[in-house]
């Protein structure tokens, strides 16, 4: 006959136990304080041990003892088990109560933050937006002798690139901020890779084809930038805005690097158009993880945790009234904070181009040197002026969140992003070797990223809402101000006969915007 035995107390050994269940799978316990009580029915023969065991051995635990015999496994569930002691099957219900079990802890891998994806896809976005660039810059010349191209047609189609740019800033600002970033990015970013991809096919064609597609090329990437000022105030507080705005520049900016040092590679392998096919299949991958993994306000994501979304919301910028519509151009322009972010934008693009179109000139008259064949060239002040933009934007969100207020960290990043540069063009003039020069054109570019943490994200601060129309607008008359500076470059130095004259000129401009800035710049909400 079968013997019917209680289990009344069981406590656990000194060292800790190890408990698994066959459905659970295996977990670690540690008892503290444990008791389990419990009651058994157990089917055994006459010979066989109970539920009560002075080896601690329960009627749902398992606990070393000998080795031998004193180790029992639930399979199962509920309340039932099969236990197998001693090579001999056990067939026990049991219900049993733990008190005090602590459960050891399962160390986790923390998720990533949701605004730490979106700012890594919109740097990654504007990567390929320049490199897309610089790969017609460097097939030009292949192309160029390929179609028997002029230099004279070279330069034009160049420059068809920036006849789209200036039309579709103002409007692809407008758009993001009525359709939001997601889908305008999306929009823009799948247009510039087709107009990147029918490049090869439209030079075959004939000149008016590929002067069309490069227009279409231009107006796609004109669209980015106001864009990317639409979409990171949604997803950034206030005091993580200028990091945001780094990195995604810095993206930009490595856009240079990449394309002009992958590019002879890449051509060298698979061609001339599978090279420009290439870059324009980047995009549209990049437009699968985009729309998979992105919103255009955080509010609408399904990934984002509840703190992070209460701690973007809480950054934000706060308006008393929501506008529901775009201010017109008399209130705009009757602003003189939206006039500071406006000049800034002028010379900050006066400046630039000046450097990026005629230093090479510059170095080939004064010092006999070619820059476009010097590998620093095509990748160093591009990577410092990437890692320069962080550490200004880093550097602007460190002094924010220490309590600095908002209109003087963007005084003092818009400061050392004119007033650097500008002695730098100065200091030209004392260099008496070309790669002291070098050195110094570098330091320009370096110090003149500072912008990105001053102005730029200055009209994100006065104006939320509208950050992408009011950017696109500025962004627009800076492009106009950089044709100018461009072309007239040629003309002034024809005139007076000297680079240094006009890079003199430049860097009183580069001062005399600090002062306007430093003078009407404003960190207030003004347009709401």
């Amino acid at each position: 006959m079968a013997s019917v035995r209680s289990c009344v107390s069981v406590k656990p050994a000194a060292g800790p136990a190890r408990y698994r269940s066959a459905r659970l799978g295996a977990a670690s316990l540690e008892p503290r304080s444990l008791r389990i009580s419990a009651s058994c029915s157990s089917s055994l023969p006459s010979a066989a041990d109970g539920c009560s065991s002075s080896r601690g051995v329960g009627c749902a635990a398992s606990s070393s003892g000998r080795g031998d015999g004193a180790v029992a496994g639930l399979v199962g569930h509920g309340g039932s088990a099969r236990r197998r002691m001693g090579g001999r099957d056990v067939a026990a219900m049991c219900s049993a109560s733990l008190e005090g079990v602590r459960h050891a802890a399962v160390p986790t891998v923390p998720a990533l933050p949701e605004r730490v994806k979106a700012v890594a896809l919109m740097a990654a976005v504007m990567l390929l937006c320049n490199a897309d660039r610089v790969v017609m810059s460097v097939a030009v010349v292949p192309l160029a002798a390929q179609h028997g191209w002029s230099s004279s047609f070279v330069g034009i189609v160049q420059s068809s690139f920036l006849w789209g740019y200036v039309f579709s800033s103002m409007v692809g600002g407008a758009l993001a901020d009525k359709y939001g970033g997601k889908k305008v990015m999306a929009g823009a970013a799948a247009l510039w890779s087709l107009a990147t991809f029918l490049t090869p096919w439209a030079a075959s064609q004939s000149a008016a084809v590929l002067l069309a597609v490069r227009v279409l090329f231009g107006i796609a990437e004109g669209v980015a930038f106001p864009t990317m000022s639409t979409f990171l105030p949604k997803w950034f507080p206030t005091h993580e805005r200028a990091t945001a705005v780094g990195i995604s520049m810095g993206g930009f900016h490595l856009g240079n690097v990449v394309s002009f040092l992958a590019t002879p590679v890449i051509m060298s392998h698979i061609g001339l158009a599978g090279t420009f096919a290439f870059f324009a299949s980047l995009g549209y991958l990049w437009i699968a993880v985009w729309l998979l993994n992105v919103e255009s306000d955080p509010i609408d994501s399904r990934t984002i945790s509840k703190s992070e979304l209460q701690l973007i919301l809480a950054g934000r910028s706060k308006s008393k009234v929501k506008g529901d519509k775009f201010p017109s151009l008399r209130e705009v322009f009757s602003k003189m904070g939206m006039w500071a972010i406006i000049v800034a934008n002028v010379i900050n693009n006066w400046g630039y181009f000046v450097l990026l179109s005629w230093m090479p000139v510059y170095f080939k008259t004064v010092y006999d040197v070619n820059l476009k064949q010097a590998a620093w060239f095509s990748a160093i002040p591009w990577a410092v002026m990437a890692l320069s933009g962080y550490v200004a934007g880093a550097s602007a969100d460190y002094l924010i969140k220490s309590g600095v207020s908002t209109v003087r960290v963007r005084k003092i990043m818009q400061s050392i992003g004119f007033i650097g540069p500008g002695v730098s063009l100065l200091c030209l003039r004392f260099a008496q070797t070309p790669s002291v020069a070098a050195v110094i054109m570098t330091a320009a570019l370096g110090l003149s990223s500072c912008s990105q943490a001053g102005y730029f994200c200055n009209v994100q601060d006065i104006a939320p809402q509208y950050a992408g129309s009011l950017h696109g607008m500025t962004n627009g008359i800076g492009v106009v101000a950089a044709i100018v500076s461009t072309v007239g470059a040629g003309y002034f130095v024809q005139w007076l006969g000297s680079f240094q004259a006009f890079l003199t000129l430049t860097a009183v401009l580069y001062f005399s915007a600090t002062i306007f800035y430093n003078t009407y710049a404003t960190g207030d909400l003004i347009f709401d």
